[in-house]
């Protein structure tokens, strides 16, 4: 009878351990950190907090925006990568945080990043304007600010969100392209700041993604005068794209997706990519892009992501290549 009762005691803590067990491993079971690279307000921060709600719906967990702005996004890429790895933080990304950063400055990574991080979807393709300030500065296009440029040698001041960062090489290779002779000012505070620098006239030229731009665009506080898209915007039908202007290849789309250390199992990326891909085409998450000029652009899976993201470093490394930029400008 002992053995008996001694058996049955074991054979209820067995299934106690696997109740415990399976509850542990039932993913998600607690609140997913999303990690910024930038502060708020601008698209990437946009993009993260609209799909991080609908994944709070979908998967019945809190969703936490973390912004870890700062370093080129090295800030936010090494506090992804030192939590653990079981997909409860995860990061956004763009361009410059996850293909150009790689390249210029991997030697201030703690890790290989083609070998340690992942993408789990791209999220949103976001064109860009150039664009002019209103403040003392006559051009009204890019074949008039080519030409005062010229007649400006030096003079001529153009802002990015920072050396080193995509829009920094869009501009030199449209510079170098063109001829000019200019100036190049970082502006710490980003995409923000160089807004306002450009509607005050401290700098006279900027690209900047339609998102972030849009509002002071149609207050007038700034001017477009070309669009990083395939095609004209049906809104802004006067306003041409730089490839049509003969400067395609310094005309990048802006792109955002979630990305996850390569140590997160993939039965739990899977779990987020279906997940991505189901507050993408939530009617809330459409609504916003729409207003925003954004266009959902998830990958089919997260092996067409990795092929992806592969294309997007060979096509940086090429870039950087070409363009020297002195990241210790």
């Amino acid at each position: 009878m002992k053995r008996f009762y001694s058996a049955l005691c074991a054979a209820v803590c067995a299934l106690a351990l696997t109740g415990v067990t399976a509850a542990q491993d039932q993913y998600p079971s607690k609140p997913i950190r999303i990690i910024g690279p930038y502060g708020p307000g601008g698209a990437t921060d946009i993009v993260a907090r609209l799909v991080g709600e609908q994944l709070r719906r979908s998967m019945g967990q809190p969703i936490v925006v973390e912004n870890k702005p700062g370093a080129f996004g090295i800030l936010a890429l090494e506090e992804m990568m030192h939590a653990k790895p079981d997909g409860y933080t995860i990061m956004v990304g763009n361009n410059s945080t996850h293909a150009v950063t790689p390249i210029v400055f991997s030697k201030k990574l703690s890790f290989d990043f083609e070998r340690d991080v992942q993408p789990i979807t791209r999220l949103a393709e976001v064109p860009s304007f150039l664009l002019v300030t209103p403040k003392d500065f006559p051009p009204r296009s890019v074949q008039e600010l080519i030409a005062y440029a010229k007649q400006h040698p030096g003079k001529l001041r153009y802002g990015t969100v920072g050396v080193g960062s995509y829009p920094h090489y869009d501009m030199e290779v449209f510079v170098r392209r063109a001829g000019m002779e200019v100036n190049h000012i970082p502006i710490k505070s980003g995409a923000a700041g160089l807004l306002r620098d450009i509607a005050t006239g401290d700098v006279q030229v900027g690209g900047i993604n339609l998102a972030t731009a849009m509002p002071m665009v149609k207050s007038g506080q700034v001017i477009p005068i070309a669009v990083s898209s395939p095609r004209r915007l049906a809104d802004y039908p006067d306003v041409p794209t730089m490839a049509e202007l003969g400067f395609g290849e310094g005309a990048t789309i802006q792109w955002l997706a979630f990305f996850a250390p390569t140590a997160v199992p993939r039965e739990i990326i899977d779990t987020l990519h279906k997940a991505s891909i189901e507050a993408l085409n939530a009617p809330a998450t459409l609504e916003v892009f729409k207003k925003n000029v954004m266009l959902p652009a998830p990958h089919a899976s997260p092996d067409e992501a990795k092929v992806w993201l592969r294309d997007e470093i060979a096509k940086w490394r090429r870039v950087t290549a070409e363009v020297k930029i002195d990241i210790a400008e």
